[in-house]
């Protein structure tokens, strides 16, 4: 593990320091983009690695004619604003921003530099964009589902699974926007599959054993954990509370489901990233994100973790392992 580590840290070394000495050397115009992430430098380095090479199919090389000045929150959503005017100041001419929270901070930072969010959570709905065919302003880019139902979908997925389940807790950040809108919807469709929910707000991990022993105490049956940066970040802790508790849970990433989760249902982020470059290299070329349409995912994905199932005595409905992306035994 410390050297995958040390590995990934050289890797983002030498991308992270490179940007300002590239635009020094480098003869004629050199773009500068800005990245910024809620997550951490070391947490899925391949995601990064897909819009380098989205960049790259569109002749944009780093180093060569464009420069990328990369910020991590690790997590920390409160350090958002601060990442986000550290790049302004630099006037960097576009912003690619991932995900909901950072989208949110940044436009609440600049209306004049051109952003590009990824896996925006219902970027209509919190306001970002007038509308997802025409955005109006200097926001665009790609949302993380197709409405706020796909935050819903664990919960389907769970009921499907396990149908005498009743009573499911929802593990979810106050702090990010995309949250509180999805909310309602899971509500909503918690009501139609008769499951009483219990909302566990948790903005840091500190909160984790605090919200598992709430668990414990009222007995709770199943668990869906919402997409966010911070579970990302502490998913192999999750995955491990939610074993030693016994609970079958769903979460909104993949990653989760190959660290030990039962499931995960959401789009594909290598996909997502790899498609923002095309967003810049239009900007970048002089299109405004005003005229740019937002665009929805293409391409979710179903993973089912057989070896986490068997441990919790659970089998997986032939028809949901037919309809499976990826099937981990």
């Amino acid at each position: 593990m410390i050297v995958r580590r040390r590995q990934v840290l050289a890797l983002f070394g030498a991308a992270i320091t490179r940007p300002l000495a590239a635009i020094a050397q480098q003869p004629g115009k050199m773009h500068l983009i800005g990245y910024l992430w809620s997550g951490g430098a070391t947490d899925r380095p391949y995601l990064v690695e897909a819009f380098r090479q989205g960049l790259r199919e569109h002749g944009w090389v780093e180093g060569q004619n464009i420069a990328i000045e990369y910020r991590f929150a690790e997590g920390r959503f409160d350090r958002l604003p601060d990442l986000a005017e550290e790049l302004i100041r630099l006037n960097v001419d576009v912003i690619v921003t991932m995900p909901t929270p950072t989208t949110v901070v940044t436009r609440r930072a600049t209306s004049v530099i051109p952003i590009v969010g990824i896996a925006i959570g219902d970027p209509e709905g919190l306001g970002l964009v007038a509308s997802l065919a025409r955005p109006g302003g200097n926001v665009t880019g790609l949302s993380y589902s197709v409405g706020v139902e796909t935050f819903s979908k664990g919960l389907e997925l769970l009921k499907e699974t396990l149908p005498f389940i009743r009573r499911v807790a929802i593990l979810w950040n106050p702090a990010n926007p995309a949250h509180v809108l999805a909310i309602a919807t899971v509500k909503t469709v918690a009501e139609q599959l008769g499951v009483q929910l219990q909302l566990l707000e948790t903005s840091s991990p500190s909160h984790f054993d605090d919200a598992f022993a709430t668990m414990a105490k009222e007995r709770t049956e199943a668990l869906l954990i919402f997409s966010d940066s911070m579970f990302s970040l502490h998913r192999t802790r999750l995955v491990d509370l939610a074993t030693k508790a016994r609970l079958p849970a769903a979460y909104g990433l993949r990653e989760i489901a190959e660290a030990g989760g039962l499931m995960s249902y959401g789009p594909s982020l290598p996909d997502l990233w790899r498609r923002a470059a095309n967003y810049v290299d239009k900007i970048l070329k002089g299109a405004k994100p005003a005229d740019l349409p937002i665009e929805q995912p293409t391409k979710f994905e179903l993973v089912l973790n057989l070896k986490t199932a068997k441990a919790l005595g659970i089998t997986i409905p032939p028809t949901l392992l037919a309809r499976a992306d990826e099937v981990i035994e």
